[in-house]
């Protein structure tokens, strides 16, 4: 299995800036694509940004402009740059990874959230 951790939340004023990271751990597996999604109570989980291994990235017209995912592959953490920060940008945030574990087992991992709260 592969666990992922996730680390950078907080309280911020708007038009701040956060960054979170999720850190990946387990043995011999490769990562095909990373995500951050947020979720607000009583709402569903919704995608913020995507970042698949040879493709390009994506993300929520909501954050366009404001937000950069990022990977550092030697270290297998996914990264979430987050400027300009809104009140609406106020969400438990996750990230998720799927690929294989050697030989050829396929996985999808969560982490355990991160809140991250912006400040009128």
């Amino acid at each position: 299995q592969v666990q992922l951790v996730e680390s950078g939340g907080g309280l911020v004023q708007a038009g701040g800036s956060l960054r979170l990271s999720c850190a990946a751990s387990g043995s011999l597996f490769t990562i095909d694509a990373w995500a951050w999604f947020r979720q607000t109570p009583g709402t569903q989980r919704i995608m913020v940004a995507t970042l698949p291994t040879g493709g390009d990235t994506n993300y929520a017209d909501s954050v366009k402009g404001r937000f950069t995912i990022s990977r550092d592959n030697a270290k297998n953490t996914v990264y979430l740059q987050m400027n300009s920060l809104k009140s609406e940008d106020t969400a438990v945030y996750y990230c998720n990874a799927n690929g294989r574990v050697w030989p050829a087992k396929a996985f999808d991992s969560w982490g355990q959230g991160t809140q991250v709260t912006v400040s009128s």
